[in-house]
């Protein structure tokens, strides 16, 4: 009863995936790995695997889109703790990178992915650097894409 609890007040979020082979050869370096995510709000896109898997480069591929995921949880974070703290921000440019690699028990994994964050800050208030740091801190801290995961998330400062 204790777990019901605790998950009664959370969201979900539904994509559908679909592939089809479409009359290709199924072999590894032949079967098409374009395939298409659709999302509950109406949205669906094109996916494919990473170029080096064979992949399409024109489409987003599943490490491209679980670094953008971690990218924008931490922006969305970021920006809702600052908007509290009545900072104001005009941009924020984030170009992130996701470093797949082995991990300690040899399987490839995303296992570092940086943050280089570009803010421009509007009004009158703006963050000292420490106040900028407590900032990044419990927007990595509450982001709960970054809470899900082992990867380790670091902000870089520009």
């Amino acid at each position: 009863m204790l777990a019901r609890a605790l998950y009664e007040d959370m969201s979900e979020h539904r994509v559908t995936l679909k592939w089809e082979r479409g009359g290709a050869e199924f072999s590894y370096q032949k079967y098409p790995r374009d395939h298409t995510w659709s999302f509950d709000g109406g949205h669906t896109m094109t996916a494919t695997a990473a170029p080096a898997y064979f992949g399409n480069p024109a489409y987003v591929d599943p490490e491209e889109a679980f670094v953008a995921s971690l990218s924008s949880c931490h922006m969305l974070t970021f920006l809702a703790i600052a908007c509290k703290q009545k900072f104001v921000i005009d941009s924020y440019e984030d170009e992130a990178e996701g470093h797949l690699e082995k991990n300690a028990d040899g399987k490839l994994a995303i296992t570092r992915v940086e943050l280089r964050p570009r803010i421009t800050w509007g009004g009158d208030r703006k963050p000292s650097a420490e106040e900028l740091d407590k900032l990044h801190h419990a927007a990595h801290e509450n982001c709960f894409v970054a809470n899900s995961v082992r990867t380790v998330v670091t902000v870089t400062k520009l």
